[in-house]
Order: structure tokens, then sequence, then C-alpha cells
């Protein structure tokens, strides 16, 4: 097969073989055969099973191998004992795409999982792609290919979305509630346990794809996070990304050692991660249809003004609550609008944003009111609502709107609760492109997202910006506590490596006796701080290890003197440091987690960050853009004309150390945590200091 890409195999088949083709009704082999038959397949079908000399009219064969037509995609639907025996004839048969409808592999222990791998390296030895196993199959609505290799009871409509999944079981629930709602597939595949293909391969095959005009997934893992990052970036702003991630809680494993741990845990992470690519989020199936729904009929808002158009006060409520709440906003109307509006409407109805027309409001009412908001040049969007009156006929109001729309290229979404001809009113506006939804909330939730989208596509893509550092002094420090046997840093070498990085430290010094810091204290100059200076102890405030604004010897002296009986030991050690008085505090940290590879953190900082949890999280390296992005998302509240005055300069700075930070996280892959917390401004010259630091090695792989 001559391809301009080996996913075409798989969704542009010329021929088809279904190897566990049955006579049986029910059976999945039987249902892959007809469906291929009934959705027009446009090329050739052979079906194969040893026991059988034709199904549905057709001839079988006993294996591929005796098909004497080249074959382009195979499905496989035979017990997993057959597997591999069936895959080895298709090496040997040429065939170049495989779908394993199969289960039994990895998702069932130990056996299944080294059965997997045999999988995995049969494919490989062949040079050929796989969907699955443990799958529902694929389709491709294209007219020339018409394909439905899956079990499906639904046959899907022809259209603009490319829809992948992660849970074979949800395949059937998401055909059939996308029909229910007009939506057109373009291709959709069931990817099972990804043995060979991944999501991410689907992103990029879709990327190329003019037919896929919107994405929609269901994902339970990312497979490779950081080549995920890299392709939604670029596809995103070319295609809208719609995403239900599953898994919303996981263990904090990680919190013991830092605060950047702690909230790195769970979901956190991956609604950040997905925020940083331009992938909306959906907390549901039903909500992802809602937005859906929008993305792929209507065309982005111009901006987030938004004005309701309504017959009834309550869903009006609704909506505009649910809008103000989602950061859209409800604009006053122009006076020429409000004016034409008074022209048309009955003398009872509100003129004002939300336009309320009253029960008694009919087609013509609807239509006139519409039309003004559409030419409404202070209008980004509007939402039409229609609660059907019982003499008001809803099919007529429907009519009427689209007639308006397609005078008017502007976002229009409707709320239609109609009951006389409602369905029918329903069915008209979507096929002319309104999207039509139940429930006020949910065209609100679905404009939002567009607004968003919006604001994605138009901020600048960002560079990663290097500065200058001593990247081998700080690998040296690392591989000599690697070899002395410590995860753990000392604090004298976390200081080093920042200072090999450039960041702002406040003098130290530690010591062993109350006189060493007196005399530390009148070097570095008063006031100071004293902490205790034991590795074991990450949390120095929370064990009241802390001591701050020593001012004079003698309150040093008994500083001390508290500290070493609070943490009695053979060799106390305390740190003396100049006190930085802090007109801002953050965190700035970073952790390696298991599926996302390093994040960067930066949030508001002190004692109280896992109460206030008011951080950012972006997966590494993070650009120019993204770093002033995460310091304008902190919501810190500068107080005063003095404050105000340094605050963009010192947000600045901030977004500059974020740079350098997220600089040396790459230049150290040997680091698994490192956080400064806090990190001061000293509003005096504007600077950071990083005040506290800790670090830990990565596990020795």
């Amino acid at each position: 097969m001559t391809v301009r890409n080996r996913l075409d195999a798989i969704f542009r088949p010329r021929s088809v073989a279904v190897i566990g083709a049955s006579r049986e009704r029910r059976s999945i082999g039987h249902e892959i055969l007809r469906n291929l038959l009934d959705f027009g397949f446009q090329g050739k079908v052979f079906p194969v099973n040893p026991r059988a000399e034709a199904i549905h009219s057709m001839k079988c064969y006993p294996r591929v191998g005796k098909i004497p037509d080249p074959i382009d995609l195979a499905v496989i639907a035979v017990p997993k004992e057959r597997v591999l025996e069936v895959v080895a004839d298709c090496r040997r048969k040429g065939v170049p795409g495989l779908v394993v409808i199969t289960a039994g592999f990895q998702e069932a222990g130990s056996p299944g999982r080294r059965l997997d791998e045999k999988l995995r390296s049969a494919i490989r030895k062949g040079g050929m792609r796989l969907v699955g196993p443990n799958c529902m199959g694929v389709i491709n609505t294209e007219r020339s290919i018409r394909l439905n290799a899956t079990f499906a009871a639904t046959h899907p409509i022809c259209g603009g979305i490319g829809f992948l999944s992660q849970s074979g079981a949800l395949g059937e629930v998401i055909l059939s509630e996308a029909r229910s709602r007009g939506l057109g597939v373009a291709m959709f595949a069931s990817l099972g346990n990804q043995t060979d293909l991944h999501a991410n391969h689907l992103l990029e095959y879709w990327e190329r794809d003019r037919s896929v005009k919107v994405i929609l997934m269901y994902l339970e893992s990312f497979g490779d996070p950081a080549r995920f990052t890299r392709i939604a970036k670029r596809l995103s702003r070319r295609k809208p990304i719609i995403a239900v991630k599953a898994g919303r809680t996981a263990e904090g494993a990680r919190a013991a050692f830092s605060h950047t741990g702690a909230l790195a845990s769970g979901d956190r992470a991956t609604a950040d991660l997905l925020d940083q690519c331009g992938v909306i989020r959906a907390s549901s199936i039903g909500e992802m249809f809602d937005m859906a729904s929008a993305f792929s009929a209507q065309p982005l808002p111009a901006g987030n003004r938004v004005a309701i158009l309504t017959n009834a006060g309550g869903p009006a409520i609704l909506a505009t609550d649910a809008c103000i709440g989602l950061g859209l906003s409800i604009v006053p109307l122009r006076r020429q609008t409000q004016a034409v509006l008074r022209r048309s409407l009955p003398v009872d109805s509100s003129q004002g944003n939300p336009v309320d027309l009253l029960a008694s409001a009919g087609p013509r009412h609807y239509a006139a009111a519409l039309r003004a908001l559409l030419r409404d040049r202070e209008v980004d969007a509007i939402i039409v609502i229609f609660v059907s009156p019982i003499l008001i006929d809803a099919l007529e109001v429907a009519t009427r709107i689209s007639a308006e729309c397609a005078r008017v290229r502007k976002t229009v979404l409707a709320c239609f609760m109609g009951k006389l001809r409602g369905r029918e009113a329903v069915e008209h506006l979507r096929r002319r492109g309104i999207p039509v939804y139940s429930f006020p909330e949910s065209p609100a939730r679905a404009l939002a997202a567009m607004a968003r989208y919006r604001k994605y596509r138009e901020r600048p893509r960002g560079r990663v910006i290097r500065f200058g550092a001593d990247r081998a002094g700080a690998l040296r420090i690392l591989r000599h506590a690697r070899r002395s046997g410590r995860s753990v840093l000392r604090a004298e070498e976390v200081e080093e490596i920042l200072t090999r990085y450039r960041f702002r430290l406040p003098p130290s010094c530690e010591v062993g006796t109350g006189a060493e810091g007196v005399a530390a204290a009148v070097r570095i100059g008063y006031p100071v701080v004293m902490k205790v200076a034991d590795p074991a102890i990450v949390h120095k405030s929370d064990v009241g290890g802390i001591v701050p604004d020593l001012r004079n010897g003698d309150e040093v002296a008994r500083a001390f003197r508290s500290l070493k009986q609070r943490f009695p030991g053979r060799r106390f050690r305390a740190r003396i440091q100049k006190r930085i008085a802090p007109a801002q505090e953050v965190i700035l940290g970073m952790v390696i987690d298991p599926n996302f590879g390093p994040l960067v953190m930066l949030g508001t900082g002190g004692i109280y960050t896992e109460v206030i949890r008011d951080v950012v999280f972006r997966v590494h390296p993070v650009t120019d853009q993204e770093a002033g992005e995460m310091v304008s998302s902190i919501r810190w509240i500068h107080r005063g004309p003095e404050a105000r005055s340094t605050a963009v300069e010192a947000n600045r700075r901030l977004a500059r150390i974020v740079l350098r930070f997220s600089q040396l996280v790459g230049d150290l892959p040997g680091l698994g945590q490192l956080e400064i917390n806090p990190l001061i401004l000293d509003k005096k010259d504007i600077a950071w200091y990083a005040v506290d630091a800790r670090a830990r090695l990565a596990p020795d792989s």
C-alpha cells in the first residue's frame, strides 16, 4: 500500500480483513463485519474464519494469508491465545495496519502483560501499526472511505469531529450521544491498551487532516506527557482540543519533603498542563459535548461580551449568573440598539441586557430583537432562551431565529425549553448550525470555553530563554552528594547551587556556639534570623526551628540556647541569616512528576502555602510568555501607593527568576525536588531574595 502516512492503512484502507468474522449474531466478529457492510465501506471486505465457507453471502477465507488481494487493514477479533499467531500471519502477508479488538492483555495481570510484550515485539518486527488491543475499533466517515470497523450499535453522522477514547466501554455511549445531539464525526478511535499507537499519534495524524475540525478526547493517561505538551501546544493553535481527563485523585507520597510535592499531587498539575497547552478541559462527557456543539458549529466570539435574549426571567437570571461566574461580561446595549428594541417590542418588555420579551412574545418579536443584537458592535455573542408558552409555536420561533443568524456572522447559542413542536424546533436549529441546550447554564459554559480558547490562540507563543550560569559547578555538587550516599542536600549545598545560577541570597553563616552566632550576626549586620541547621528538619517553622528578627547579641545568644534545648543532639548547629523585611513572599519549586516529568510551581509563599493553595504549575521548560502568565495568575495584593508603583517592575523581575529557575531545572536532571520558600521581595531595591531552600536528589536510575 502506498500511503502518505502510515496511519492511512488504519483510517483510509482500500481493503479490510475481519479475522474472527462470525455467523453468530451478536458476536463481535459478526457485528464488525455487518457494520463495515451497512455503513457502506468503499473498499474490499474479506471475512476470515477457518470454520466457515461464507458469511453474509461473502466468501470466507481460512486465514489472511490465503486472501489473494493485498490487505491494508486487519481487524482481529479472535481468542487472545490466537492473537500472536494471527499477527504473525498478517506480517507474512504484509498487512501494514492492525486493529486488535481482543481483550486479556496488560489489563489482565502478569500473564496478560507478558502477552502484551510479545504483541508489541511482533508489531515492531513487522513494521506494522496497531490500534488496541482491548478496544472497540476505528471509524472514518469520509465519503470516499465510509469505514466503520467497530462493533458499536450506533452509526455516526458524517461531520468534522475527531474523537479518541482510551476507554472502549465508553465508545458506544460517545457515538450514541454524538448522534442524538446531531454532532457529526469525521474519525473515531478507541485506543484500548495503547500497546503501539497512543493519543499523541492520533493528534499528530489529525493535525494534518482537513476533515477533522475539532478534537475530543477521553484520557486516562498521557502516555508521553512531554510529547503531548509539544504536540498539543502546536495543534491547539489550529484546532480546538476538548478533553475529559479521568483520574482526578492521586496519592500525596511526595508531600513529606516539600510543599511543591504536596501541591503537585492529585489533579492540579493535570489542570495546569492542559491549560498550558491550550486544551479545553471538560468536567464530564456531557459538558464535553456541550462545548463540542458550539465549537463545531459556531465562529469563535470576538470577545467575552454577551447579550441574553429571553422570554422568561428565571432562565435569564441563571444564564446571567453563569456567564458572570465564568468570566464573561453581560454588557450594556448601545443606545441605538435599545432604541430599535423599543420600537420593535411590546411596551412591557425589557430593553436592557438581558432582553426580556415576556411570555407573550412570538416569532416576529424574537426576529426583531435578535436582528438588533446581531448588529450591535458591542456584543460578541448571544444566548437565545425560549421557554414555550402554550400558544407559541417553537418551530416558528426557531425558523425566524435561524433566518436572522444566516444574515450576520456572530456567535449564537440557544436554550430551548419548548413544548409545542419543541423537538422539531431543536432539530431545525441544529441542522442550521445553531447549537441548542436544555438548560441555560450550558451555553454559558460553552461560550466561556470558546472565549478562553480565543485568548489562547491570540497570545504569543513565547520562547525559552537562557542565562549565564555555572552548570558544571552545580553538577559537581550533586555528584558529591550522591557519592556521599545522601539524597537530601545540605543547606550550604543548595545555597551554592542557587548562587551558581545567580539567585540573590541573604548573607548567612552556620555556627556551633552562641558566641559564634553573636560574632556572625555582627559581621552580617542586624537584624538577623536564626534557624536550626539540621537537614533532617525540612519544615523548620512547623517545629519551632526558626527565631526571627534578632536585633542584638543578647537576643542571638538566647535564641541559640533555646534552639539547642528544643533540638538536643551531640552536634547542634544553627544558621544565622540576614533578615529581609518581607514586602511579598512567594514559593518557587520543582518536582519530578511520574506522569509529566519536571514541573515548575510558583505561588503565594510562606508557612500557609498549602492552606492558601494559590499556586500555578507549568511543565518544564517554561517560556517567557508562560513565566509572565504564572506571575500574573498569583492572587497577591500590593498595598499602598508605594507597593503599586513597584509592582510592575517586581513582577517583571520575578518572571525572569522563574525563567532562570526553569533553566536550572533543565540543566540539573539529577534533582528530584527543589524548593525556594520563601522567595522574598525587598521593596528597597526591588530585588527577590531566596531566603530558605531545600533540595533532594532524584532516585538514581
